[in-house]
């Protein structure tokens, strides 16, 4: 991998490598964007079959940190870590607190939080070492379980998708095939039960499915089959690139809206869907009330200011939608053209700004 080729062609702004030898930390830092503000993404522990997979992992999602804070009007750049190990064998807390040393040394341009493989108690053991730490646990003044607040945001977004297939945005009535009932599904399961929406859910966890059927009524189907079920929402919240060739003839939902990442198996995939009349919500902005959560964090949390911000991915999802239908593009397409343009319009006023003060200063 050449790899100041690849950061010069998707205009990354830094690599950074961790080693400490005696906790055997190997990490990962990468910063995509900073226009916005300080880089903010989580740390994914993972064991990748070479370093190169994990500088490629690593890159992937600290790109997809931009889209997704811009997107969510988060004054924040895009970054992310991956730290190369077995988060079940290889975790102690010597490596969480090399690694807070390295992120306090970066003076404040990436801030990370928890991600797969790693935990609050792991970022509670990084906030020793540095302030440039989010989801830590309660006692350490954070937010706590993300989950419920990434369910609320994904609830906002149905129905803000719903409105856009159906005319208005009520779930009363309408049936929803939920794919996973994991602890964020299971939490917007309860929002949908509540607001009269039909469920019905699998999941390759049969405890996980009981519990969703015992609380809100939902009906159990098996995983294969939860693609083609009579539905009017297919909410994934599990696997990603469950949009895919197999799945899209199958679909008889008329809105895809859930919390996984990478719905998409293929970009195609997302103009198939578009061309079908189905009315997508690109998963980075309708998942995105987690990181908003850890977000208020940073100017000292406050739950009903934090959920007040979560329920702007209505407004996000409208405009996505606005810009899809005013330009003729797949919403996948459309999110990335709004978060683009608000990036590019922060640029342009930089600009501007060091141009106005060249002429000043010129004058003198």
């Amino acid at each position: 991998m050449e790899i100041f080729t690849h950061l010069e062609k998707y205009d990354y702004e830094q690599l950074v490598f961790c080693q400490d030898k005696n906790s055997g930390l190997k990490a990962i830092i990468a910063i995509h964007d900073t226009t916005l503000g300080p880089a903010l993404g989580g740390t994914r522990m993972w064991t990748y079959e070479s370093e190169e997979d994990a500088i490629v992992d690593a890159l992937r999602l600290a790109k997809g940190m931009t889209y997704k804070n811009a997107a969510a009007g988060l004054n924040l750049g895009g970054g992310k870590t991956v730290i190369i190990g077995n988060p079940r064998t290889d975790k102690n807390p010597e490596m969480f607190r090399a690694f807070g040393r390295y992120i306090q040394g970066l003076n404040g341009r990436y801030i990370t939080a928890e991600d797969v493989g790693t935990t609050e108690q792991d970022m509670d053991l990084i906030h020793l070492e540095t302030d440039f730490v989010t989801g830590t646990t309660s006692y350490a003044g954070a937010s706590g379980n993300p989950s419920p607040v990434t369910a609320y945001g994904v609830y906002k977004g149905i129905k803000a998708s719903t409105k856009e297939a159906f005319g208005n945005e009520s779930l009363a009535g309408k049936r929803v095939a939920v794919q996973g009932v994991g602890n964020v599904a299971y939490a917007l399961c309860e929002y949908l039960h509540q607001e009269g929406a039909e469920l019905i859910v699998t999941d390759i966890n049969k405890n996980a499915v009981k519990r969703a059927v015992d609380a809100f009524g939902a009906k159990a189907v098996d995983p294969n089959d939860i693609y083609a079920v009579d539905c009017d929402i297919y909410a994934p919240c599990a696997l990603g690139a469950t949009i895919n060739d197999h799945t899209i003839p199958i679909l008889k939902a008329k809105v895809i809206a859930g919390s996984a990442n990478n719905q998409l198996q293929t970009t195609n995939h997302g103009d198939i869907i578009h061309e079908k009349g189905i009315v997508y919500a690109p998963d980075y902005v309708i998942n995105a009330g987690g990181v908003i959560n850890v977000a208020d964090e940073l100017v000292g949390y406050h739950s009903e200011r934090a959920m007040k911000k979560v329920e702007m991915i209505y407004d996000s999802l409208e405009r996505v939608f606005e810009i899809s239908r005013r330009d003729n593009i797949p919403t996948y397409v459309a999110a990335d053209r709004m978060a683009e343009e608000r990036i590019q319009s922060v640029r342009n006023s930089r600009s501007q700004f060091l141009l106005n003060e060249q002429h000043i200063l010129s004058k003198r």
